[in-house]
């Protein structure tokens, strides 16, 4: 008969094996996954330097020559390029800020405004005349030149109108002098679907210019008045800023837009020519350094990220509401 007590004891050695086996692997486990786990992170800390150093090489100048050099005269640019909106690279914060640098700096001889744009909202446009003409009359020894490359239309030529003077080329597109609304009728198709439009409102004018709704003719009358309101502010800024320059004519603030070559013969622009030809030949320093502001992409990206995470945690406060029994 064999011993139960050395059974008992066998089992137990066997059990106290099994128990290290199981802890070893466990710790090994551990081990492995903390050193994967520092892999990761040293990777991610790297592409996370990589991307700052191609930002940062993205924002550096292509050629250092464009940097200020101490104590020599250069003509500073800002650009003014796309949609003038206060969402956009040519919102008037961004073109202000630009041009209040190129006149601050002491070193610069003439600023050029360098304009590519549709226009846009004429609120924006008029922050931007306003503050040239302020930044005028505060530096009168620097002039403001603007410089049209393919288009200057609406808004954009409501702001360089209140320049010293505008260059342009002859196949650039100018004028614009109008003011616009759009909008849209469904109510024929609301018919055809069969849908009902049900509208509360409190006051009596709160349903403007409803869409699906018919128009009403008082309604067409009030935009009418705004609009030609908000167009007299503007012929009055083009007046103002080109004076006498502008040749009598019944189409100048029709809202038509002209060439370049034909904007010098009505006085909306001066002369031909390009950045480089006004540096060079009119405001005497050849090298230009840009002044235009950039946007902060990194501001930009944190920003959509705790945009992101705000809406994740508000889906997620919600669907967990919505869970509750």
């Amino acid at each position: 008969m064999t011993d139960r007590n050395s059974v008992d004891g066998k089992q137990d050695i066997q059990d106290d094996s099994w128990h290290k086996e199981v802890v070893n692997r466990l710790v090994f486990a551990a081990v492995t996954e903390q050193r994967r786990a520092r892999r990761w992170n040293i990777f991610f800390k790297c592409l996370l330097g990589l991307y700052l150093v191609a930002l940062l090489i993205l924002y550096l100048p292509q050629d250092w020559s464009d940097l200020p050099k101490p104590g020599e005269k250069h003509t500073a640019m800002v650009e003014l390029s796309g949609v003038i909106s206060d969402t956009t690279e040519a919102s008037a914060d961004t073109v202000i800020g630009g041009l209040r640098d190129a006149f601050d700096d002491e070193n610069t001889k003439g600023v050029i405004l360098r304009a590519n744009s549709p226009g846009g909202s004429p609120v924006q446009s008029s922050y931007i005349s306003r503050e040239i003409k302020r930044l005028r009359e505060l530096h009168p020894d620097i002039k403001l030149y603007a410089v049209v490359t393919d288009v200057c239309a609406s808004g954009c030529y409501y702001v360089i109108s209140a320049a010293d003077e505008i260059y342009v080329d002859d196949a650039s597109i100018v004028g614009s002098i109008g003011v616009r609304m759009d909008s849209f009728g469904f109510v024929d198709t609301m018919k055809i679907l069969g849908v009902e439009r049900r509208l509360y409102t409190a006051g009596e004018n709160k349903g403007f210019l409803d869409p699906f709704t018919p128009s009403k003719q008082s309604d067409v009358e009030h935009v009418n008045i705004l609009l030609s309101e908000i167009h007299e502010q503007f012929k009055q800024a083009v007046e103002d800023g080109r004076g006498e320059r502008i040749k009598n004519s019944p189409q100048l603030f029709s809202g038509l837009v002209w060439t370049g070559q034909e904007s010098v013969t009505m006085g909306l622009a001066d002369h031909t020519g390009s950045a480089g030809y006004v540096a060079r030949e009119v405001i005497g320093a050849e090298d230009i350094v840009d002044f235009t502001q950039k946007p902060d992409l990194l501001k930009r990206i944190t920003d959509r990220i705790g945009v992101a995470m705000a809406r994740a945690t508000a889906e997620l406060l919600l669907s967990g509401q919505g869970q509750v029994r």
